[in-house]
């Protein structure tokens, strides 16, 4: 089976030059002070010794190199005199463009997202969490097998001249397709049994933490919960999902869920590998974005995310900003100038235990606009929308009339769409409701 351009442990830290290019920004964007800063944590989180760096503006990419010929040979100089192993991009490459690099370098080249599969299948703990990493590797792999297999240039190929390394190529190809669709599978058995266990809990509303790596939703969730989840100062400490109870000082509970961490130009293998993962945001009753404050790329973290549960279907979801770790912004300019643009949202620092009875008093708030007080009428022999009801809202009675039952129930706006599709009336407040 093909092997990934993986990243070295063993014995000594592999050595790193980071290379970055900066392509023409939108006019609302600017671009970091540091604009290789997430890559080198992304390095540092994969165990590579970063010993150089190299920038380029260019007004779009070189096709062959990606960085132009001038500055391949500035990048190999600069390679030899740090006596680097491996040559990191901030972009991504086409396979064409590695191979060229490598050639040119002679050393291994790899691209962000790479680094971030490395990091993916090094951080996977649980079952699940391994046939997506391992989805997302092939995928991102099979286009590039062809660069996995060097010896190739020794044979002439093309119609009718078959070299063996070509046909090895092909049952390559074939194997690792065969391997897609069969982990696809798998994990589209994952995500139904997920609805499922997502759909079975009843009232209790359901929260998901969601947001920028490293913004502290596992720190957060501790605070809340005391669910001693494993926190870490690394990007992509959290890959699978954790659920607790988290119980409210004012009475009342909801479930709480940590998810993995979002970045920008998060690998689009990844996330759709991660769908199952990321039920329980797609089923939450609200989400909480958490933002590190702190961070002077605050607001493009906030951008990144917002992109990412928007390829999720997730941009209209109710979703609540959290500015998280207060307590290390340098200066409170930067907390005015996010909640001028952000005025719905929370201040807290969960490390400190800052800011949560704040936090709770607007989830609360939050949480009872998702919901209403309703009285839902259908057929008796209706049994599936009976026992929908009965796992999703709270019902306070019922009463039947020639073959129909009228329930009077709290119910969770989110189930509207399930009752409408299946023809149940539902009126509110003296008002019949229908589909938006």
């Amino acid at each position: 089976m093909i092997e990934l351009n993986r990243i070295d442990r063993p014995g000594r830290r592999e050595r790193a030059i980071l290379v970055g290019v900066i392509l023409p920004l939108p006019p609302d964007e600017s671009p970091p002070d540091d604009p290789l800063e997430e890559l080198r944590g992304l390095a540092k989180t994969a165990g590579l010794h970063v010993v150089g760096s190299l920038l380029q503006k260019r007004h779009q990419i070189d096709i062959a190199t990606y960085i132009g010929s001038g500055k391949v040979e500035e990048l190999k100089a600069l390679v030899e005199a740090q006596e680097a192993d491996v040559v990191v991009f901030d972009n991504d490459l086409g396979p064409a463009q590695t191979r060229n690099l490598e050639k040119h370098l002679e050393v291994k080249v790899v691209d962000r997202t790479e680094v971030i599969l490395d990091i993916f299948a090094t951080h996977a703990q649980t079952h699940e969490a391994h046939l997506q990493v391992e989805l997302a590797q092939l995928e991102y792999a099979m286009p590039r097998l062809k660069r996995m297999w060097t010896h190739l240039s020794r044979y002439k190929g093309g119609i009718g001249v078959r070299g063996p390394g070509e046909k090895q190529l092909e049952e390559d190809r074939r194997l690792v397709g065969h391997r897609i669709q069969e982990l696809k599978a798998k994990l589209a058995k994952i995500q139904a049994r997920k609805e499922r266990e997502v759909a079975s809990r009843g009232d209790v509303p359901t929260i998901s933490l969601v947001g920028y790596t490293n913004a502290g939703k596992s720190t957060l969730m501790n605070a809340l919960t005391e669910a001693g989840v494993l926190v870490e100062n690394k990007l992509f400490a959290t890959l699978d999902t954790r659920t607790r109870r988290w119980r409210f000082r004012g009475g009342g509970q909801a479930l709480l869920s940590d998810t993995v961490g979002f970045i920008r130009d998060l690998p689009h293998t990844l996330v759709a590998s991660f769908k199952a993962t990321l039920e329980e945001a797609r089923q939450a009753d609200l989400l909480l974005h958490v933002v590190d404050a702190s961070s002077p790329e605050a607001e493009a973290q906030i951008r990144a995310v917002k992109a990412v549960l928007e390829e999720l279907g997730l941009e209209h979801h109710p979703t609540l900003l959290v500015l998280n770790k207060a307590d290390r912004v340098p200066d409170r300019s930067f907390l005015d100038v996010l909640r001028a643009h952000h005025a719905e949202s929370v201040v807290i620092s969960a490390a400190r235990g800052e800011g949560l009875d704040d936090l709770e008093l607007a989830v609360r708030d939050a949480l009872s606009d998702r919901a209403l007080e309703a009285e839902v009428e259908t057929g008796v022999e209706n049994g599936r929308v009976l026992a929908y009801l009965a796992q999703h809202a709270q019902i306070h009675d019922r009463t039947y009339d020639d073959g129909r039952v009228r329930l009077h129930c709290h119910l969770p706006r989110r189930c509207l769409e399930f009752l409408f599709e299946h023809g149940v009336h539902v009126h509110s407040n003296g008002q019949r409701l229908y589909a938006s």
